[in-house]
């Protein structure tokens, strides 16, 4: 049944970052894995907080990001009683929860409503890309808001959820914490958006970055395979030579900074070396009827991937919508300024109900949806009425989230927007809230605590968890 619910300068060691970095970055990998440095944070202090049985039910989480702002109106909040220039060209259709409807371009979610617990009132009052998708990954607002082509701003900017949960992990593996793919989020002048990296936690906790592109040719991921002349043994012997140099920079050997340098360059041999490590980016190991299922897409092979990475042990996998070569400069990827109905129909939200709907039945089979939380999500909406250009404009004031699994109760809505989409009518969530039930949701109380450089406390959210919906 369906539930409705409301209310280069020198740093203080005297090393600089780029002397760090250059030491780093010696080619002894021979490939594209780069090594990084981390501006010491203290080991966060957990302050005890109010749990339920929600409380870190989820072992992964799974976030997609569909930059560019999808239209509530046509996905996950469809109005069908509103003017025309409001509800647009696609109607409602029923789903397997009574009462509660989504747009006729998503029959797979239909399917799987029972699974899904979506937010129709997020709100982040920012209608810029860069600026609302900050937001929108940190939990926290840019500073100034409603700012366009905001560049990274490191070590000032806050962490986003992956670099958090990534240093949070106590466990060390054989494979990332976090994982970023296929690419950064970017705009079409290139500036890539703040809030995708680790900020004021130092790069070395920035999510791992696979920059590759996800088809169906054979489904190798070549950005993951050892250059053709270099095989495990003298990878070996270029770890043996790392070691070799370590020793050598005794002044560095006992730098903080240098020993997090030293980690970060460990990791990236051990999952180059490693064969479970590398046997988890093969999608070529799947059968080929999973690549049907959840779609031979960029989009679709990214979700697929992400559930083997989740599967084998990784804290967080954000699978980014696929921004490519020929994406169209004026509404590239969701950010449907003109002609939004015809890019809905053919290339944008049938991707997605694919591989969603083909994520939420395969977690299930493997018994994985209920320590696995799945989150789609946006930097915004779009605004309420069409244009003269047959889109739709970036609208930050109301929106929508869904969630599944992962302690998250499944068949429900939470929140409402008004009549044309407009603006939260009640329930209203703000990314703070978001983020604060993400890491709730994976054993982390919002009042969680890191320190920055300076030593001054910075809790994991400033939000409030939406226990109505755990």
């Amino acid at each position: 049944m369906l539930r409705l619910l409301g209310p280069g300068v020198r740093l203080c060691d005297g090393w600089s970052r780029r002397e760090i970095l250059r030491i780093g970055g010696l080619g002894i990998l021979g490939s594209g894995l780069s090594l990084a440095d981390l501006a010491g944070a203290e080991v966060p202090s957990t302050v005890p907080g109010l749990v339920d049985s929600s409380f870190g039910r989820a072992k992964s989480c799974i976030l997609l990001f569909l930059m560019g702002g999808p239209p509530q109106h046509s996905t996950w909040d469809p109005k069908p009683d509103a003017p025309a220039e409001v509800r647009g060209e696609f109607g409602p259709i029923a789903t397997n929860v009574p009462g509660l409807s989504l747009s006729e371009l998503m029959p797979r979610m239909a399917r799987v409503a029972d699974k899904l617990c979506i937010l129709r009132a997020v709100s982040t009052r920012d209608n810029a890309h860069s600026s609302s998708g900050y937001y929108m990954l940190t939990g926290r607002p840019h500073q100034p808001m409603n700012f366009e082509n905001a560049n990274p701003g490191p070590p000032n900017d806050a962490p986003s959820l992956g670099a958090m949960l990534g240093r949070l992990r106590s466990d060390r593996g054989d494979l990332p914490p976090t994982i970023t793919l296929p690419g950064r989020i970017v705009n079409t002048d290139g500036s890539v958006w703040p809030g995708q990296d680790a900020g004021f936690l130092g790069r070395a906790q920035d999510p791992w970055l696979l920059n590759a592109r996800l088809s169906s040719a054979g489904y190798r991921i070549q950005e993951i395979d050892l250059p053709a002349d270099l095989d495990l043994e003298r990878l070996g012997r270029r770890k043996e030579l790392f070691d070799r140099l370590q020793h050598r920079f005794d002044a560095l050997a006992e730098d903080p900074v240098a020993k997090r340098l030293d980690e970060r360059s460990i990791r990236a041999f051990d999952l180059l070396h490693s064969p479970r490590a590398r046997q988890a980016f093969r999608l070529d190991l799947e059968p080929e009827s999973n690549h049907e299922q959840y779609g031979k897409t960029p989009f679709g092979q990214g979700v697929l991937l992400a559930r083997r990475l989740v599967e084998r042990g990784v804290r967080l996998v954000q699978v980014n919508w696929y921004r490519g070569p020929d994406e169209p400069p004026a509404n590239p990827c969701w950010d449907s300024h003109s002609n939004e109905a015809a890019r809905l129909r053919d290339v944008l939200v049938p991707p997605t109900d694919r591989a969603l709907g083909a994520l939420l039945t395969d977690l299930e089979g493997r018994g994985l949806l209920d320590e696995t939380l799945v989150v789609c999500m946006a930097e915004f909406g779009r605004s309420p009425r069409l244009d003269g250009n047959g889109g739709r404009g970036h609208w930050g004031s109301v929106f929508s989230v869904a969630l599944a699994g992962g302690g998250v109760r499944g068949g429900q809505v939470f929140g409402s927007s008004d009549r044309l989409g407009a603006y939260p009518r009640e329930g209203k969530v703000g990314p703070e809230d978001l983020a604060a039930t993400i890491l709730h949701c994976l054993g982390h109380t919002p009042q969680t605590e890191f320190r920055d450089t300076l030593g001054r406390p910075y809790p994991l959210s400033r939000g409030e968890v939406i226990r109505d919906i755990l």
